[in-house]
């Protein structure tokens, strides 16, 4: 799975990197959780991308309450033209998630899980795939969600947890986006990072506080847990 990620680099760079606009007010963040509002890229009716912002937690349209959208946080790539949930938004409203890293937690026995800080070995920011949603009922303004596709892990992600979120080569970026790729094609694109592109680093503690969102959670573990992860070392 993928229940928190980083977006730490400048937002000048991340402007740069992606076509978010210059509008979209936004913030440095170390610790993205569940149910805030995040970065992506959407399209517009005609396909034009824009950058805005989306509550992380797709919330579908036919929903009674938009707290489902805590359960809806990912979304398993080798299910989601079976989910009701998801069949309509992979179809439309697919999207880009920023992102220079995220969080996984290793279980270890008779020990706390140790969590890991994943990034590209370059360190370079990336895409997330995603779909998005807006939701109407209930509430005077609507809800605009998302969820983070996930698939299986890598070989070197494999060895702290077995899922990992699809990451779309940069070359890929478009054609997710693109209204007109068809669903066979949007299948090879739902991939992860690939294994010699993996970096894996413990962190601190610090990442266990959904609340806490400062650089502190990018420190190094302490040297008695385990060294960083990295397939070539």
């Amino acid at each position: 799975m993928c229940g928190r990620y980083t977006l730490a680099k400048p937002v000048g760079a991340v402007r740069e990197r992606f076509a978010i606009g210059d509008a979209l007010t936004f913030e440095p963040h170390y610790n993205v959780a569940p149910g805030t509002e995040i970065v992506a890229v959407t399209t517009d009716r005609e396909g034009v991308p824009r950058g805005e912002l989306l509550r992380w937690g797709l919330v579908p349209r036919w929903a009674k309450d938009p707290a489902v959208g805590y359960k809806m946080i990912n979304a398993r790539a080798e299910t989601l033209a079976d989910r009701p949930a998801y069949r309509a938004p992979l179809q439309r409203f697919r999207c880009l998630i920023p992102a220079d890293g995220f969080y996984e937690w290793q279980s270890r026995e008779l020990q706390p899980k140790l969590p890991f800080h994943i990034t590209r070995s370059d360190g370079e920011m990336f895409a997330f795939a995603g779909l998005w949603s807006v939701w109407h009922r209930g509430e005077p303004d609507e809800v605009r969600s998302c969820t983070i596709i996930t698939t299986a892990a890598n070989e070197p992600m494999a060895s702290v947890h077995s899922r990992m979120p699809v990451i779309l080569g940069r070359d890929e970026e478009s054609p997710w986006l693109d209204p007109g790729t068809t669903l066979a094609t949007l299948a090879e694109l739902m991939h992860g990072l690939p294994a010699e592109q993996t970096h894996l680093r413990p962190v601190s503690n610090a990442v266990n506080d959904a609340r806490y969102d400062g650089p502190e959670c990018l420190a190094d573990a302490p040297q008695q847990q385990e060294p960083p992860l990295s397939l070539f070392g």
